[in-house]
């Protein structure tokens, strides 16, 4: 299981346009196929017990674990002094397989998975069956059925973005179940879940739903159930039944300061799990729109008073990928998208969710905030490239440049934007540029020569070397400009700026910062 200390989780899906048969013809019926279950609940309450509904379920939730090699640095490898105590009597360390510098252990990992057809196709998280990082491979999958049987999976397909996966395994006429429809799932109905937290088969936990739609600053597609059902490591792939024993989640994350259960755990709706899982096991990549942006949210008291939009009432435009649907449709950086096809974003309804949900080719109104005034676009939905190819579109790495001389002698505008934003900056020439690392000969902007660590500019994260591109959506390529553009901010009323930050080759960010007062 996945868990954090804040607000860090896995990634979440987009949908996906596609839907999913998971009862092949055959005489068998799932687990809980409709009518099977005994225990039906009161109406509007729970059930006196929950046992008939688990006796019926766990047979379709299985334990997965994995077997993986790590190449490790021998030095890293072991204790200090370890290796000299082998060659003080003329012995070579143990280390396994690899070279004299490289040694390989064994690792692996444990989770949850659930059957969805009696043929054995199981659905799980990506990252319970992916590596267990960068030096890490995975040799073997197994699976391990309720009555204790071991098989051997293999790997169908796996989504990371969603943080799905799909597994086959060689049995038939198994227990299965199937997806219920999460669209309905209302706040505070009773839910059970199945899995092995800490290897422990068959557990079973209830709670009810705390909470749907949940963003938890997890990735692009975060829209989770949040449950108090006890969800601990090992669940991670496990289902979330609704007490008419459909599957409507899948556990994916939890949030704790101790890595225990609090409470807090997340599930991935079956809304949107069910086309991913369907695309895999057909072998096919899911298909998610694509508008060709980087945005961010306007979840920030400072931006969203320097744009003067309020807080979440939109996604804020970071940079336009060239000759993609959204730069081909005239979107701007810079440019605060409000709402898609009639619908306006919200905190339950972002950019990339709702976006990943529009098919390859539609054609759809977007309408944006462009300094101050709204206009309408439309735009037509491209296919979302896979990772490695926003990789390359988007760029990923960040040199660590050279810090820029500064002169000892500061203009006016130097001392105007130290005193109003807690920042010295100097205009980038091609030598500091070259010194830096910079590239792109297009390049313009103000290069930050230091930061008052005590400045509302350091609480947000603006560091020396970033390059301060506008201000304001203002360009600024020397300090006096960076000066005029906060002081017309001020004389304006606004009590922040809006300033686009470039660091190495990442795309530029907005940063809200608050004007000291004179």
């Amino acid at each position: 299981m996945r868990y954090v200390y804040g607000m860090t989780a896995a990634l979440l899906l987009g949908g996906a346009a596609a839907t999913l048969t998971l009862n092949p013809a055959g005489a068998q019926t799932a687990q809980n196929e409709p009518g099977t279950i005994s225990a039906s609940p009161p109406r509007g309450g729970a059930p006196m017990s929950f046992a008939d509904l688990a006796a019926k379920l766990q047979p379709a939730v299985v334990n997965i674990s994995t077997r993986q090699t790590i190449a490790v640095n021998r030095q890293q490898g072991f204790p200090p002094g370890f290796e000299e105590f082998f060659r003080q009597f003329g012995m070579r360390p143990p280390s396994g397989e690899g070279d004299n510098d490289t040694a390989r252990r064994r690792g692996g990992s444990l989770g949850s998975g659930f059957i969805i057809s009696p043929d054995g196709y199981i659905v799980t998280n990506a990252h319970v069956i992916s590596p267990s990082g960068d030096n890490a491979t995975v040799d073997t999958i197994t699976v391990t059925l309720s009555d204790r049987r071991e098989l051997p999976a293999k790997l169908v397909g796996r989504d990371r973005d969603s943080d799905l996966a799909v597994l086959k395994i060689e049995a038939t006429n198994l227990p299965f179940v199937r997806f219920g429809d999460s669209t309905r799932t209302r706040v505070g109905e009773w839910v059970i879940a199945i899995g092995n937290p800490f290897g422990l088969n068959s557990t079973v936990t209830a709670g009810i739903v705390s909470a749907l739609h949940r963003n938890i600053q997890a990735g692009l597609y975060d829209r989770y159930i949040q449950t108090d059902a006890s969800i601990n490591m090992g669940n991670s792939g496990g289902p979330m039944f609704d007490l008419n024993g459909n599957v409507i989640g899948i556990n994916t994350a939890l949030i704790s300061p101790t890595g225990g259960n609090v409470g807090v755990g997340f599930a991935i709706p079956a809304e949107q799990a069910r086309p991913v899982i369907d695309a895999l096991r057909r072998g096919s990549r899911p298909q998610r729109g694509y508008l060709g942006v980087m945005f961010q949210p306007i979840d920030d008291d400072s931006i969203a008073q320097a744009l003067g939009v309020r807080k979440n009432g939109g996604e804020l435009i970071r940079s336009v990928t060239p000759g993609g649907p959204a730069d081909r449709a005239g979107i701007q950086q810079g440019d605060v998208i409000v709402a898609i096809n009639g619908q306006a974003l919200t905190e339950d309804d972002r950019l990339a969710y709702v976006v990943s949900t529009l098919p390859a080719g539609t054609r759809v109104p977007i309408e944006v905030l462009r300094n101050g005034q709204r206009k309408t676009v439309t735009v037509t939905v491209g296919q979302r490239p896979t990772d490695e190819d926003l990789a390359k579109l988007n760029g990923s790495e960040e040199p660590a440049p050279v810090r820029p001389s500064v002169d000892s002698q500061q203009s006016a505008g130097q001392r105007s934007t130290r005193q109003s934003l807690g920042i010295t900056v100097q205009s980038l020439t091609p030598e500091m540029a070259r010194s830096m690392n910079i590239t792109d000969p297009n390049l313009r902007g103000v290069v930050v020569s230091s930061v008052d660590p005590n400045s509302d500019a350091a609480e947000e994260g603006i560091q020396a070397r970033d390059v301060i591109l506008s201000i304001n959506q203002v360009p600024t390529r020397t300090p006096e400009e960076v000066a005029a553009a906060v002081e017309s901010a001020r004389k304006a009323g606004r009590e922040s700026v809006l300033i686009l930050v470039k660091r190495g080759t990442t795309p530029a960010l907005y940063v809200g910062v608050p004007i000291k007062k004179s």
